[in-house]
């Protein structure tokens, strides 16, 4: 029977530098971060299975379109050194990623470092019948000093137990919401959205909340609480309407 490929691609965008494990590998940190003064970082791949492991690197450029959806791009301002990456069974192998090109001192400057097994380097089984192959996407993140995030958001019923959130960056560095929570009060919750997402600078992206249970959301005066991923919270008075 012809073999099949699939491709899984896992989008590590957590903020814990703990490694995160799909299939035969797992990569740490899962989201870079360099400031202008860095020439390199190290990433660590370790193979947690018993043969030996190919994997490919691409360097993308990371914007994103007016609704939020990723624009990626491939560049030649970062390398990853070896591009191709064989590591034995039960090892680890560290690899050095290498900014290229002068660094921009006014914008933090995103990227997405996407590293992906090559199944068909490794040794075919006469029983193997599906292939499956683990990638994983990286942000990398170049920072000067006094880049942050200017974040506004605002919310609007658009149904009788939905409100749609919008929030704008205006700031020169992204900002990820972890989750969202409308609120009457303090601790009165009307509802919450446990998903949120990167924002780059001068983006704007919509959430949809929807009540739980279908219940009508209350009209008035309410609290935004946008959690983000440093930890922090901002809150934004918004009237939600009839």
């Amino acid at each position: 029977m012809k073999k099949i490929l699939a491709m899984v691609v896992a989008a590590l965008l957590a903020s814990s530098l703990t490694p995160v494990i799909a299939g035969p590998f797992s990569v740490t940190p899962v989201r870079i971060y360099m400031t202008p003064q860095d020439r390199a970082v190290a990433v660590t791949i370790n193979n947690e299975g018993d043969s030996e492991l190919v994997m490919q690197a691409d360097l993308y450029t990371w914007k994103q379109k007016p609704n939020g959806e990723d624009d990626l791009e491939l560049t030649e301002d970062l390398l990853l050194s070896p591009p191709i990456i064989k590591i034995a069974g039960k090892s680890r192998q560290v690899v050095r990623l290498a900014r290229l090109q002068p660094p921009d001192l006014d914008q933090q400057q995103s990227y997405r470092l996407i590293v992906r097994e090559i199944p068909e380097a490794a040794p075919s089984s006469a029983n193997l019948q599906l292939q499956i192959a683990i990638a994983f996407s990286l942000p990398v993140f170049i920072t000067p000093p006094n880049a942050k995030h200017q974040l506004d958001c605002a919310a609007q019923k658009t149904a009788m137990d939905k409100v749609s959130v919008t929030c704008t960056n205006t700031g020169n560095a992204y900002a990820q919401i972890i989750d969202l929570t409308l609120e009457k009060s303090l601790d009165n919750k009307i509802t919450a959205r446990t998903k949120g997402g990167y924002i780059l600078p001068t983006i704007t992206r919509t959430f949809d909340i929807t009540s739980e249970n279908n219940q009508p959301v209350p009209h008035g005066e309410a609290k935004l609480i946008a959690r983000l991923d440093d930890g922090s919270k901002q809150t934004f008075d918004v009237v939600i309407s009839k």
